[in-house]
């Protein structure tokens, strides 16, 4: 027997399937902030601000020379273009 209103016939119970990875996402989300919460090893402001000194001190050179700008193209709207000759 139809029921009226209704565009299946029978009861149709599609979404689920959706509960199961819903139920699992929401203990994952749990299970993180629970192990997230106080005690993450934090570090002293005071000994923070001496490492964060320490590492601005020391001399960072590059170890390869820069490279040279590169030289872009100048839009023009078109998609191909082109080829450059040899200077």
């Amino acid at each position: 027997m139809a029921r009226s209103g209704s565009a299946y016939p029978e009861h149709v119970e599609i979404l689920f399937w959706l509960v199961p990875p819903a139920l699992v996402t929401l203990g994952a989300m749990v299970w993180v902030s629970w192990l997230g919460r106080e005690g993450r090893g934090e570090v002293d402001r005071d000994v923070a601000v001496r490492r964060l000194a320490k590492a601005l001190e020391k001399d960072h050179r590059a170890k390869q020379p820069p490279r040279p700008a590169r030289e872009t193209d100048r839009s023009t709207g078109i998609a191909v273009r082109p080829t450059r000759r040899a200077s």
